[in-house]
């Protein structure tokens, strides 16, 4: 980070009074996204094989119109580091391992590519794939995107409906499909459900069979990956537009049919390289692994690792098998120095008196990256209490939308718990009222985003008038980004997150944030999981439920009194809940987030088939649970 500030006073693009200071810096990017931009850009060594014209022309939003002219190819950037190093290694929860260094990546990705194209599959066309978090994933987006082909996938916990509720939309050329996956030390056999979804892909024309997880293909009339992987010719990437269909990204699909979300090859670009090398600091000795899935954009990211030479950690299975320290044994053999994570994690090695920094040697980390919801204070203390006080918490956020982050730390920020350290460059970020006016310091508002940013989407899928992507984030505010977020800067420029704003609590006309209201519930042993929601009543009355999943053993006549007297001495009495609800499980989001939309819209009376998509929950059993509630309350 300070390399790049020096950097740029060296080449005249600005001057700061204090290199070392990441707010100046920040201060100097948002005011400037088409110096900062071209800037990341030039210091990267970003390979245009035709050079843009200008960094940044129309910069009205939405349509901001970045690199002019330019032309250059994503694959190419990730396919740099050509040695027998280690690229990618693939952890399985059942003990086994898979690697490949980067020379072979290399040739993979461009035998495979020429796979592709001898297929016919160029610019304008799909390529889908039904794959576990493998190394098979990674080379296929790297040889789609190399023939200029966009790229699309799902994991194959999801049901063969709930894949083609996303996949089918991009009407595929080729559809890459594994066999299986691990999960809690088994195999789980998932070739019927992918020749299901095959069926529902009708426009594929070709079938590449990936035997995953051990498990050989069973269907018939397909292509293996050996015969793709070892073909006779090798291609390199082929030029492209900056705004070319990279991937497409799903939005949770809660509340309706999962939106497809296009990014282009020089925003992608641009926007990992800022996180990858400039926030999270990665360097070609780094080991980065997070723990995600090609469901979640999370995934996309640690790819991004491979831009700056790192190797990367894929996982298949549960963070929890053999024991709940399973991730930080991985980290400890394989010597991991960025490790990521969900809040969720961390409680529940919390939870279960996890302590690997006593355990195993986890020396190397210098990072804990948390990201996917909010973390609360306590994650950021068992951190310093069970892995070291000299790592560094780095709370960031973002999201599908740009593949990237809005929030998140720097390698020269200081940590305060329960915030998260900075604006990330590049980002224009205030924090507004109803009326659309900026608030002061520490003061919760709407979080919008002021000046364009490349990251931002090229278009929604299958919206050619453009009317679901500006409704989605210019609606409310005309020209202006509006994430969803309900958030406070603080004096001191950190922010704190408080929840989604449309499902923000309104007690009396005051706005409470859920985050800070779980943060208490499940400080106690006692509290597993827990939502809570406000809902409108018909006489103008409000009622604020928390449904609560309660360790086993617990003494459920006592803990809601002991739950609202938490909340009451760590927030304050506005914060307690008018009833808690004790339930056995509670649904997520897959990406492992709160639904709160969803359930405040069944306790309003919404039609169940129409607020919340099946396929886009974990737990179907504990989803079916919430209904009956609802219905018996009603």
């Amino acid at each position: 980070m300070v390399q790049f500030a020096r950097w740029l006073e060296a080449e005249g693009k600005a001057y700061f009074l204090d290199p070392t200071d990441f707010g100046e810096l920040q201060a100097w990017s948002a005011a400037n996204p088409g110096d900062f931009w071209g800037a990341v850009a030039a210091f990267f060594n970003v390979a245009f094989e035709t050079p843009p014209t200008v960094s940044l022309g129309d910069e009205s939003m939405p349509g901001a119109e970045w690199f002019p002219g330019s032309t250059l190819n994503i694959a190419e950037h990730f396919l740099r580091r050509d040695d027998e190093a280690t690229a990618i290694v693939l952890v399985r929860d059942d003990g086994t391992r898979e690697s490949i260094t980067f020379r072979e990546l290399r040739r993979q990705v461009g035998v495979v590519a020429a796979g592709l194209a001898d297929l016919g599959v160029g610019t304008g066309h799909r390529v889908v794939a039904y794959l576990p978090s493998s190394i098979e994933g990674v080379v296929a987006f790297l040889a789609t995107a190399s023939v200029g082909a966009t790229w699309a996938q799902t994991a194959m916990d999801y049901a063969a409906p709930a894949a083609a509720d996303r996949l089918a939309q991009l009407e595929p050329t080729v559809f890459i499909v594994g066999t299986g996956h691990t999960f809690k030390g088994q195999v789980i056999d998932r070739r019927e459900e992918a020749a299901a979804l095959r069926a529902l892909l009708p426009t594929a024309r070709h079938v590449i069979t990936v035997p995953t997880a051990g498990l050989e293909p069973a269907m018939a009339d397909t292509s293996t990956w050996a015969d793709l992987v070892s073909g006779p010719r090798s291609m390199e990437p082929v030029p492209v537009s900056f705004d070319h269909p990279l991937w497409v990204l799903f939005s949770s699909g809660t509340t309706g049919k999962p939106k497809g979300i296009v990014h282009g090859h020089g925003g992608a670009l641009l926007e990992q390289l800022v996180l990858a090398g400039l926030h999270v600091g990665l360097r070609d000795d780094d080991v980065f692994f997070w723990f995600t899935s090609p469901n979640w954009m999370m995934w996309n990211a640690q790819v991004g690792g491979l831009l700056v030479g790192s190797t990367i950690v894929l996982y298949d299975g549960s963070p929890a098998v053999p024991t709940s320290d399973a991730l930080w044994r991985v980290a400890a053999e394989l010597q991991v120095t960025v490790f990521g994570a969900s809040p969720g994690y961390l409680q529940l090695c919390e939870r279960e008196g996890v302590d690997p920094g006593k355990e195993v040697d986890l020396s190397r980390i210098r990072t804990v990256g948390i990201t996917g919801s909010v973390l609360p204070p306590s994650g950021n203390r068992w951190v310093r209490e069970h892995i070291s006080p000299d790592i560094q918490v780095a709370s960031l956020s973002g999201g599908t939308d740009i593949v990237g982050i809005f929030v998140a730390s720097a390698p020269t920020t200081p940590v305060y718990d329960g915030e998260i350290s900075a604006i990330a460059l590049g980002v224009s970020l205030q924090v507004w009222d109803d009326d659309g006016k900026p608030v002061e310091p520490g003061v919760a508002g709407e979080m919008v985003i002021t000046r364009p940013m490349p990251s931002m989407p090229v278009s929604f899928w299958n919206d050619p008038d453009r009317s679901a992507y500006e409704g989605a984030y210019f609606e409310t505010f005309p020209g202006v980004w509006r994430h969803g977020d309900s958030i406070t800067v603080t004096e001191r420029g950190t922010v704190v997150i408080h929840g989604r704003s449309d499902s923000t609590l309104n007690r009396q006309g005051v706005r409470l944030g859920s985050a800070e209201i779980y943060a208490a519930a499940e400080s106690l042993p006692d509290v597993l999981d827990s939502l809570v929601v406000g809902v409108e009543q018909p006489d103008g009355g409000y009622w604020m439920p928390m449904f609560v999943v309660a360790a086993e053993g617990s003494d459920l006549e006592g803990l809601p009194d002991r739950i609202k007297a938490r909340i009451r001495e760590q927030t304050s009495p506005r914060h307690v809940p008018d009833e808690i609800i004790i339930a056995p499980a509670l649904p997520h989001t897959r990406t492992g987030k709160k639904l709160e939309v969803p359930v405040k819209r069944l306790l309003l009376g919404g039609d169940s088939a129409k607020v919340l998509s099946a396929g886009a929950v974990d737990d179907l059993t504990a989803l079916n649970w919430i209904i009956d509630f609802v219905e018996q309350r009603a």
